[in-house]
């Protein structure tokens, strides 16, 4: 297994320029790049991954609101699906791999119908998405979030079950710092998920950058590389807002100052964090590839 990384672009507002320089600066191979087919020029963006020595490896559907698979109005999920084909169509312009697909939005914690037909909604929108991918020749994955962001679908489990019935060459994506959360036991998860898998975020327990929380990364390499997976890991670290008298980290500021767009921006205060000093930013940037190649380095050349 070598080592692939990527990352998100969500996680800060700025434009794509910036992030892309960063990446290029502090060593990544890619970008996993935000599903907004609308906000980006596609040839630009190559441009400027060429430019900085980057690939794309892929995107990851963001589900605001008003995106949701699993939505009771008809129209809602037909909007969705053609969201979801959008996303596929913008990676293979920007010759990326995968997308990770989170089937509905994430905040959303009450269900809308029961169980059976929320599921068949998901399978056939899903269904009409995978006939695209398999035309763009992208690879698409279900993503299980933790049960404070969707009810629909929290773990590898129910993530392959819905790829199969999708089926295809429908995957899965995997997070640990969700899986920290809802598997009983990860490391069997990913063995279990196995050659389902096609993209893995990458986060501590804590949404932390790797190496501030409590993750066994050699433990992690070692999984996924016993699986045979030689996909990305794709950082999606969320760096939280402290308001107390013992933060360390004064300087992030309410989601309101990061400058991002009214859904994004209730996107990053759903998920507890704000307007990110692009100091820190940078700091937790190479942070994380840093831990992760100290993983790789310890598990390739294991102690005598």
């Amino acid at each position: 297994m070598a080592l692939k990384m990527a990352m998100h672009n969500w996680m800060r507002a700025e434009p794509i320029e910036t992030t892309i320089a960063r990446l290029g600066r502090s060593g990544y191979d890619g970008i996993e790049i935000s599903g907004e087919p609308a906000t980006y020029d596609a040839d630009e963006v190559k441009r400027l991954l060429d430019q900085h020595g980057l690939g794309c490896w892929g995107a990851v559907t963001l589900m605001t609101g008003g995106r949701d698979l699993v939505h009771e109005d008809h129209y809602v999920r037909l909007a969705s699906v053609q969201y979801v084909k959008d996303c596929l169509s913008f990676v293979a312009e920007l010759g990326g791999d995968i997308l990770t697909v989170v089937p509905s939005t994430v905040g959303k914690v009450t269900p809308m119908a029961s169980p059976e037909e929320e599921w068949n909604w998901c399978v056939e929108g899903l269904e009409e998405c995978q006939a695209h991918a398999e035309e763009v020749g992208v690879r698409m994955g279900v993503e299980p979030l933790n049960r404070f962001e969707t009810y629909f679908i929290n773990r590898a489990d129910q993530a392959v079950a819905m790829a199969k019935e999708v089926g295809g060459n429908c995957g899965v994506c995997l997070d640990i710092f969700h899986m920290n959360i809802e598997e009983a036991d990860w490391r069997q998860a990913i063995r279990d998920t196995g050659d389902y898998l096609i993209d893995f975020h990458i986060a501590e327990n804590n949404r932390m950058p790797p190496g501030e929380g409590a993750i066994d990364w050699e433990a992690l390499v070692q999984e996924l590389a016993g699986i045979g997976y030689d996909g990305y890991l794709t950082v999606e670290f969320v760096v939280p807002v402290d308001r107390t008298p013992l933060s360390k980290r004064t300087e992030i500021a309410d989601a309101a100052e990061s400058g991002a767009s009214q859904g994004m921006e209730q996107f990053l205060r759903d998920h507890g964090t704000g307007a990110v000093p692009e100091h820190y930013y940078d700091e937790y940037v190479q942070d994380s590839i840093d831990r992760l190649r100290k993983a790789f380095e310890s598990v390739q050349t294991p102690a005598a």
